[in-house]
């Protein structure tokens, strides 16, 4: 079967599904990875040639395109590699960024957790490995660079930012009158009445409160997160294939556990599911809300694109690629609670329920010590510090940070050789911090 190559053919769905890998916990020393400099895919000259040399060939069907150091080749290339819908930005003309770049930002130094050493804020970019990086301060362009094989031009894989835009349309269709988040799913689906999904509300979907058995603990073969992957996954089966070809039949697969709305857990599968509610709640699949509601409105300047499964259905948990500078419009937006050019591009009250953020206790439960006094709502992951920041997270160092009080945006993109968050936090979350702080003492 396909994925008896040691599931090596698994790994894009198994990273783009999940903001945190089995590895978040563990106390087992990292691997050694080549370092940003060492695994450049510029240096490394993947796919360059008619045809490449084919040592340095990446396959999407042999899964060598998610392995590492291949993958930060793959992260700006997917569409080169799998089947995808387009996000299209409309005929509109592009919204104007302003620029006023400032050269004193690579200098800034800062401590990451745990350690005593500081480092420089071009060293970080090296550390978390990233591929492309922006800054708005006031709405203006103060900071931007390019590494790896990202351009301007360029579309990189958002991995679980993906989610956040998912959450920010089903607010925005709440806001509209389109959905009811008090309503059960079932109302909606009624497909999942058999399922795990049967006693929970949209809102348990878009805050991820529902009591879904769904492992992904990669070491185990029967876990949840196998059986997502093999589903979603386009290429053809086996004959003897007999397990879900869709995510639509994955859902209705999974088990109960637990109580409905008593805690938070992270689980990919409560985004699918909130991508096949919106669908029916307003007959467009995903990708077409996402252009309609966000990226149509925004004056985004590229068409953004989503991966699919094999009946062509966009993976609302993960599957979203996109432009550096659309992400940090998108960021723009939500620091303007929904305003763009003295217009209301998406409903105030949308801004407002993210940035109220869930339940702190319910998200204290679930372990992330890292992440202490956060909150997840809307897909969205709630800081709660003094700054009011709230931020989309996706694996391998995807990051959209929302700034309210420093009006200051962070988007990023990246291809940090571990997906867990927690491989590159310590660095990030206190950069960015330190970079916000230095915008509201500038003149």
């Amino acid at each position: 079967m396909w994925w008896g190559r040691g599931l090596v053919a698994l790994n894009w769905i198994v990273f783009l599904s999940l903001i945190f890998s089995v590895s978040v916990f563990s106390k087992e020393p990292a691997a050694k990875f080549p370092d940003a400099v060492e695994s450049d895919p510029i240096k490394m000259k993947w796919m360059v040639g008619s045809p490449p040399p084919t040592d340095r060939i990446v396959r999407f069907d042999d899964g060598s395109f998610f392995n590492f150091p291949q993958m930060r080749w793959s992260v700006s290339h997917f569409r080169q590699l799998m089947p995808t819908i387009g996000v299209s930005r409309g005929t509109g003309p592009a919204r104007g960024m302003p620029a006023s770049l400032r050269r004193d930002i690579d200098r800034l130094t800062f401590k990451p957790a745990g350690q005593a050493a500081e480092m420089s804020w071009e060293q970080s970019l090296l550390d978390n490995y990233t591929d492309g990086i922006l800054i708005l301060h006031k709405g203006k362009i103060v900071y931007e660079k390019y590494l790896g094989s990202l351009t301007r031009e360029g579309q990189h894989a958002a991995m679980s930012m993906t989610k956040s835009f998912v959450g920010t349309v089903a607010e925005i269709l709440v806001a509209e009158g389109t959905l009811d988040s008090e309503k059960p799913v079932v109302a909606y689906v009624p497909e999942l009445q058999q399922s795990g999904f049967k006693d929970a509300k949209v809102r348990d979907l878009m805050d991820m409160t529902t009591a879904i058995r769904f492992s992904e603990d990669y070491a185990d073969p029967k876990a949840e997160v196998w059986q997502h992957a093999k589903a979603g996954n386009p290429l053809p089966r086996a004959p003897d294939y007999k397990g879900p070809r869709s995510y639509f039949e994955f859902l209705q697969t999974i088990r109960p556990e637990g109580v409905t709305g008593a805690d938070f857990h992270y689980k990919t599968a409560n985004t699918d599911a909130l991508g096949w509610v919106l669908a029916r709640a307003s007959g467009k699949n995903v990708a077409e809300l996402i252009s309609e509601k966000i990226w149509r409105p925004l004056g985004a300047e590229q068409d953004a694109y989503m991966t699919v499964d094999s009946i062509g259905t966009p993976f609302a948990g993960g599957g979203l690629n996109l432009g550096l500078r659309d992400l940090a419009r998108f960021g723009e937006l939500m620091r303007n609670r929904g305003r763009l050019g003295g217009k209301q591009v998406i409903p105030e009250k949308v801004v407002a329920s993210v940035q109220k953020g869930g339940d702190p206790e319910k998200f204290k439960k679930a372990g992330y010590d890292h992440l202490q006094g956060w909150s997840y709502r809307s897909m969205w992951w709630v800081t709660h510090n003094s700054h009011g920041a709230f931020m989309a997270r996706g694996v391998h160092g995807q990051a959209l940070y929302v700034d309210p009080k420093a009006q200051m945006v962070i988007a990023r993109f990246g291809s940090h050789p571990i997906a867990a968050n927690s491989a590159n936090d310590a660095v990030t979350l206190p950069a960015f911090r330190a970079v916000a702080d230095h915008l509201m003492k500038a003149k």
